[in-house]
This record gives C-alpha cells, sequence and structure tokens, in this order.
C-alpha cells in the first residue's frame, strides 16, 4: 500500500538537492508540492506529487561551486585526523591550476560547506571532487550511485593463478561480495581499476587478496570528469559543460 515519504527524501531522491539542503530550503518557504508552498519541517507528501522550487533556491543551487583537486599523497579526504592535513585546505588562490580558463574568481566563500564526494585514502592521489552542491554529492555517493570510476594501481608481488578472474568478480570485503569490476594489466606491475563502489580501501583489500601490495594508486576519472593534466596539488573549477 502506497504510503506518504518525507519531502526532504523525496527531493533528495529525485536528485533535485541532498535532504539537509531540502530541509533548509522548507524552513524557508521555498518548496511547493504541487503548486502549494511547505513550510513545516517533517512534511509529506504522495510518492506521485510535483514538487518544485522557489527561484531563491535555484539561484543559490547556481552559486554553488564544485572542485576538482589532485590530491596529493599525505592528505586525508575528510576530516583532520593524526596530523595530518585534509585536501580541502590546499584549496586557495594561490594554488588554482593556471590552466583553469573558468570564469569564476576565487573567493573564500566558496569553502564554505565545502565537501568530499567520495573518498580517497591518505596514501592514495588523483582526482578528488569537492562540492557544495549536494545533488553533485548524492550523484557521486549515494547509495544508488552507479558513476564509474578509473584507477591506475602499481603494484608487488605474484598474483594468483585465477587472480585477475577474481579481481574482476568473485572476491568479498567485510562478507559481502563485490560487485562485477573491470580490471586489466596495463604493464607488467601496473593494474587499471573500473569500479562503480568505493569500499574504504577497497582496491589495496582486493589486491591483498590475491597476493598483491599495492605500492602506487591514482584516480584519473569520475564518470566523464578526468584528472588529466592537473598537476598534483592543484585544482579548478568543474566545468558548467562537465557531467559526471
Amino acid at each position: 500500500m502506497e504510503e506518504k515519504i518525507r519531502i526532504s527524501k523525496l527531493m533528495a531522491e529525485r536528485g533535485m538537492c541532498s535532504r539537509r539542503e531540502a530541509d533548509a530550503y522548507i524552513e524557508r518557504g521555498w518548496v511547493r508540492v504541487d503548486g502549494q508552498v511547505v513550510s513545516e519541517l517533517g512534511s509529506k507528501a504522495w510518492p506521485h506529487q510535483k514538487i518544485t522550487l522557489e527561484r531563491q533556491a535555484q539561484r543559490r543551487q547556481t552559486s554553488r561551486v564544485t572542485i576538482l583537486l589532485n590530491k596529493p599523497v599525505g592528505y586525508v579526504s575528510g576530516q583532520a585526523e593524526g596530523g595530518y592535513r585534509t585536501a580541502a585546505s590546499l584549496i586557495s588562490a594561490a594554488t588554482r591550476y593556471r590552466g583553469d580558463h573558468s570564469p569564476l574568481r576565487f573567493d573564500p566563500a566558496h569553502l564554505r560547506g565545502l565537501a568530499p564526494a567520495g573518498r580517497l585514502d591518505i596514501d592514495s592521489q588523483g582526482l578528488l571532487v569537492l562540492t557544495q552542491d549536494g545533488r553533485i554529492a548524492r550523484q557521486l555517493v549515494g547509495e544508488d550511485s552507479d558513476i564509474e570510476k578509473e584507477y591506475l594501481v602499481r603494484v608487488q608481488g605474484r598474483i594468483a593463478g585465477n587472480g585477475l578472474a577474481l579481481l574482476n568478480h568473485g572476491l568479498s570485503l567485510d562478507g559481502k561480495l563485490l560487485r562485477p569490476a573491470h580490471v586489466e594489466w596495463q604493464n607488467e606491475d601496473q593494474l587499471r581499476f573500473l569500479l562503480h563502489e568505493g569500499k574504504k580501501r577497497q582496491i589495496r583489500r582486493m589486491c591483498e587478496l590475491v597476493g598483491l601490495k599495492v605500492v602506487g594508486l591514482k584516480r584519473v576519472r569520475m564518470g566523464n570528469v578526468v584528472l588529466g593534466d592537473l598537476p598534483p596539488g592543484k585544482w579548478r573549477y568543474m566545468k558548467e559543460s562537465e557531467r559526471f
């Protein structure tokens, strides 16, 4: 039997914004359900009802930035820990990539609420997406995300006889079978991984299960967005024309 669902949850499921953003918009009276303004937190609607945002919310969304960073080894993606600096601490006017042709001027306000969309552990480098936009965060790390991520992985050791086949499908972590991946040799000591999920230290743990030790890991693509020639420690704004 169909039941009413919290409006903030419906908005997140439809990719309109994050649940937190939805609650903020509802509090401000910027959300309409079938044309009627909703301003009470926790309000519910039927799944078939039409939900729209007022222009104020739309303007706020378009002003939010997404930043692409080539995270070096030695920086943590999220909260500072163990004395290590966060990836977000690298974002400043001085570290902006000279090849960034975005018309946006760097503004310290762009750091407000900026959060990583997906982890990249301290020993790994490469493409890290930081965003103020809950829609993009959900697209990349939501439970139903199917965005493909590409990694170049340097390894040591002797792979088990059927190790490559297992890396593609058949391994389990934390008692759960991993989703199928695409893994192939790039050269004698480097593998290319294409994944549709991102469990903690997943690639390193997968490699350990087939007799390999990861000595270098670099993320080079997330969906249709590539790292390209972005130097380590530099960042650029995501282009309006880019889509994951």
